[in-house]
């Protein structure tokens, strides 16, 4: 056998595999041997038909079988000996490639387009600058957090008088002239919210209601007909919301009045962990370090996009070996059609330099991924994901369930994977280049993601 690479140019080759008989012929034995020992032909026992019939019968499917195997696997071994960095997969050749006809042949030749990486340097100093944006956390977003905390560990307290933000429980009946219809649209466990009922007039009627007390209402007027909430109210198909336009009554069984949490170290406790912060100060203070830690992931999303641009800029416009790439593109994807790949090939080549770019910087800086910074980064989202929900003191053990759940998904963890040698690449890059970090305020830097 023998295997080489022709450059056609610096943006594309191609490989030639040549197969002699020597190279397959064991394997095709072999092959026939198993397909004999489980072939069922009439007139023979299994097992015992005669290899000359078994070579008629499925000697071709065997050879060609054989071949593809061998072409395939030396074609991939190839590729990573010689460390060829190609894009895409390799095609076969359409000038090059001679015709295959397995029933006369004994040797072949195999002919496949590779599309070839460029090579890319990076050169980078400190008269390089990239601007850092860190999010200034003022009183009001303290304040703010401070109140959502207070309210995420607050209590319920039942009341017997009904106010805006209460939650009622109750039974509601649909009526039919004053009295409950018989037939009617009953909902033992029914559930409300006078701020959430949009009509001022219904809605009053509720304000000021006792327990153990009946509301006559119109959930249609309540709601000015709201699909989603009437029938989430009364338990029903949206289909049916429109024609239910009577009166309800609701008899209050239940009042419930939420309660702020007190600013004391219960609450300190519940939201840092116990003896973290012991004060007041502290405990704004602590605020202040964990929505600085929050906005650190997004910091660094905006710096690699500005150094995305600048990185793009140094390398300059790169060649590809374009008729291949969108032939590729073209097999890759049975949806796409030639001219879609004509349409977002300009984006391809694009999100390809950069891609390219990252991988140069990887390799060349010997920047590594292992399992444990994995593990590390998957804590750190499940972190975060607990911290939206006002939960800053979950404990490890739990993180650590939590992330190898999140790991199992393959998706999941791909995209955590590029992430991690994503903040390697930020880390290495704020070495190199000279930093002008810019203090923002919130409506500042999210006005920087609309540019």
């Amino acid at each position: 056998m023998n295997i080489s690479l022709k450059n056609n140019d610096t943006t594309s080759g191609i490989i030639k595999i040549e197969i002699g008989q020597s190279d397959y012929a064991e394997q095709v034995e072999k092959s026939l041997k198993n397909i004999r020992k489980k072939a069922n032909i009439p007139g023979f026992r299994k097992g015992m038909v005669p290899m000359g019939m078994i070579k008629k019968m499925y000697g071709k499917q065997a050879l060609a079988e054989e071949i593809n195997k061998l072409v395939s696997e030396k074609l991939y071994h190839y590729i990573q000996e010689n460390k060829l960095n190609i894009l895409g997969e390799p095609l076969p050749n359409q000038t090059e490639q001679k015709a295959i006809d397995f029933n006369t042949q004994e040797e072949f030749e195999f002919c496949f387009d590779v599309a070839l990486a460029p090579e890319i340097k990076i050169e980078l100093s400190k008269k390089d600058k990239l601007p850092y944006y860190k999010v200034k956390i003022d009183d009001e977003m303290v304040s703010k957090q401070l109140d959502a905390y207070r309210a995420n560990f607050g209590s319920y307290d039942k009341v017997d008088e009904v106010e805006e933000k209460d939650l009622v429980k109750g039974v509601i009946a649909e009526l039919e002239n004053g009295a409950v219809k018989e037939g009617g649209i009953v909902v033992e466990d029914a559930i409300l919210m006078p701020s959430y009922i949009k009509n001022e007039e219904e809605r009053k009627k509720f304000l000021g209601a006792k327990n153990n007390t009946v509301v006559i209402f119109n959930p249609n007027k309540a709601y000015d007909g709201a699909e989603a909430e009437i029938a989430s109210l009364l338990k029903i198909d949206k289909s049916k919301v429109a024609e239910t336009t009577s009166d309800f009554s609701f008899e209050i069984k239940e009042i419930t009045r939420h309660k702020d949490a007190e600013m004391n170290q219960e609450l300190f406790d519940k939201v840092f962990g116990e003896g973290i912060v012991t004060s007041e100060e502290e405990f704004k203070n602590k605020i202040v370090e964990a929505l600085t830690e929050q906005y650190v992931p997004q910091s660094d999303f905006k710096f690699l996009e500005d150094a995305r641009e600048m990185l793009v800029g140094k390398v300059g416009e790169l060649k590809f070996a374009d008729s291949i790439l969108k032939r590729w593109l073209l097999v890759a994807n049975e949806k796409n059609t030639p001219e879609k790949v004509e349409e977002d090939y300009p984006q391809i080549i694009k999100d390809l330099t950069y891609h390219l770019i990252k991988e140069s910087i990887v390799k060349d800086n010997e920047i590594k991924v292992e399992d444990a910074d994995v593990e590390t980064f998957a804590k750190r989202v499940a972190k975060s994901q607990f911290a939206q929900y006002g939960m800053l003191s979950v404990p490890e053990d739990v993180l650590d369930n939590y992330a190898k759940d999140m790991l199992k998904n393959k998706q999941t963890l791909q995209n955590i994977i590029e992430r991690a040698v994503e903040e390697k690449i930020a880390a290495w890059l704020k070495e190199q280049v000279e930093l002008e970090e810019k203090e923002v305020s919130t409506e500042e830097f999210n006005k920087l993601f609309e540019q």
